[in-house]
C-alpha cells in the first residue's frame, strides 16, 4: 500500500522518474563527487542490479564513498539517491544480501536513510551555527532536501514490508525525510510506526530516530531511555550497522 495517497485532501508526493531515465539523462561527468567528477557513477549504479549480492552490496558501498564521504552531500549525490529509490521496487532489490536472509532492499533502504541524514535537520542545524548561509536556496544540500517529498513517495510502500529488515529499514528513512514541511500530514501516521521501533529491541541509531521524531513531532515517549551512542556516528559510512557485510 503506498501510504502517500492515504491521506484525503493531502496532494500527492511527486513521482521519481524512471531509474533508466535518471541514469540516461543525468549528466553525471558534469557532477562533483567526492573524488571528482561522477563519469564512473552509471557503471557503479548499474552493479546494484546485477543478480550477484556480493556485487550489489560492493557497489553499494563505493556509492557510499563517492557521493557521501565524510557524511557530506555533493552534486551527485542528489541523482544517485533518486536512483536508488527508483529500484527499490525492481525484482533485483529481492535478492538475499550475503551472510544473512534479508533483501538487498533493506540496504537500499538503509543507504537512503543514513544519506538523508547527512541532510536532516539536526546535521544541517548544526553546520549552520558555523557556516551560515549553508542552507542558502540553490545550495547542494538544501536542493537534496527539496527531493525529500519524491524519495518519500518511493519508500512509503515498505512501511508494511513482510520482511522485518525492510520495514524497519523504510520506517527509519520515512521519519527523517518527514522532516520536510510538505509531508507533515503523514507524521501522525509514521508515529504508530516509530512507537514499533521503540517497543522493539533493535539497533540503538534507530531508536533514537523513532525517539527524536516523535518528541519533534509533540508525541510523549514515556520511560525514555538514554542511547549508547550519538546518532551522528551512525550511517553508510561508519563502522556500524549498515549495508556492509564482511568480508566487504
Amino acid at each position: 500500500m503506498n501510504h502517500s495517497r492515504s491521506n484525503a485532501g493531502a496532494p500527492p508526493e511527486p513521482d521519481l522518474p524512471p531509474y533508466r531515465v535518471v541514469l540516461s539523462e543525468t549528466d553525471w561527468g558534469s557532477l562533483q563527487t567526492a573524488f571528482g567528477d561522477g563519469q564512473d557513477l552509471p557503471k557503479v549504479l548499474t552493479r546494484l542490479l546485477e543478480p550477484d549480492p556480493k556485487v550489489q552490496v560492493s557497489a553499494l558501498s563505493e556509492l557510499g564513498e563517492m557521493v557521501g564521504h565524510q557524511n557530506s552531500i555533493y552534486e551527485a549525490t542528489a541523482p544517485v539517491a533518486m536512483y536508488v529509490a527508483g529500484i527499490l521496487a525492481h525484482p533485483a532489490a529481492t535478492t538475499p544480501r550475503p551472510y544473512r536472509n534479508v533483501p538487498i532492499r533493506a540496504a537500499l533502504l538503509n543507504w537512503l536513510a543514513s544519506t538523508a541524514y547527512d541532510a536532516s535537520d539536526e546535521i544541517v542545524g548544526r553546520t549552520e551555527q558555523y557556516f551560515p548561509g549553508f542552507l542558502a536556496p540553490g545550495t547542494i544540500v538544501a536542493s537534496f532536501r527539496d527531493l525529500r517529498p519524491m524519495l518519500y513517495r518511493a519508500v512509503s510502500p515498505f512501511l508494511r514490508d513482510s520482511h522485518e529488515d525492510v520495514r524497519e529499514a523504510a520506517v527509519i528513512a520515512a521519519l527523517i525525510l518527514a522532516e520536510h514541511p510538505a509531508l507533515t500530514v503523514h507524521r501522525d501516521h509514521l508515529a504508530v510506526h516509530a512507537r514499533a521501533i521503540l517497543d522493539t529491541i533493535g539497533d540503538d541509531p534507530n531508536r533514537r530516530v523513532a525517539q527524536k521524531a516523535l518528541e519533534a513531532w509533540g508525541h510523549d515517549v514515556p520511560d525514555a531511555e538514554p542511547f549508547l551512542e550519538e546518532f551522528w556516528d551512525w550511517g553508510p559510512h561508519s563502522d556500524g550497522r549498515s549495508y556492509r557485510e564482511p568480508p566487504f
